[in-house]
């Protein structure tokens, strides 16, 4: 079982990646990875593994960015490149695209490209059905194909 120091240096980065993909503002985003550490320190989960540590937190913070953005009824604009380094121009421009997509399709792509996650573990991350999120994902690039198409012409 990790530590509260080893768990917020592990994870810290990536929570505070998909808060800011969320919220679109860094201090709301700040404030829901502190509410996931905190929720964490509270609850003292036991995990299987690693993995199931971080699905946990990953849940933990989808579902409180989710409820935040509700509350507020809209999203932050902000320019969240800052926080997804690309390599190139082509993946700086997909990166900006990604973030547009309405939140299931874009956090289910983010899980499985960036991630690494499976559609079966995204599913459990996401409190879906494994065809909820192939259906999620196959939307989203499909959208994202549409955009890029556009952009060439």
């Amino acid at each position: 079982m990790s530590t509260a120091e080893e768990l917020v240096s592990k994870y810290e980065n990536m929570l505070y990646r998909v808060a800011l993909s969320h919220t679109g503002i860094r201090e709301d985003a700040e404030d829901m990875v502190q509410e996931t550490f905190l929720r964490w320190l509270t609850a003292r989960p036991e995990f299987e593994n690693e993995e199931h540590e971080k699905a946990w937190l990953l849940r933990v913070i989808i579902n409180l960015c989710n409820n935040l953005v509700k509350k507020r009824g809209r999203r932050g604009e902000i320019e969240l490149l800052d926080i997804y380094p690309a390599k190139t121009e082509e993946e700086q421009e997909l990166m900006e695209l990604v973030m547009k997509l309405p939140p299931n399709h874009r956090d289910a792509i983010y899980l499985f490209y960036y991630e690494g996650y499976s559609t079966k573990e995204i599913a459990e991350i996401m409190d879906a059905e494994e065809s909820t999120v192939r259906s999620w994902m196959l939307r989203g690039r499909r959208q994202l194909k549409g955009w890029l198409e556009d952009e060439r012409i």
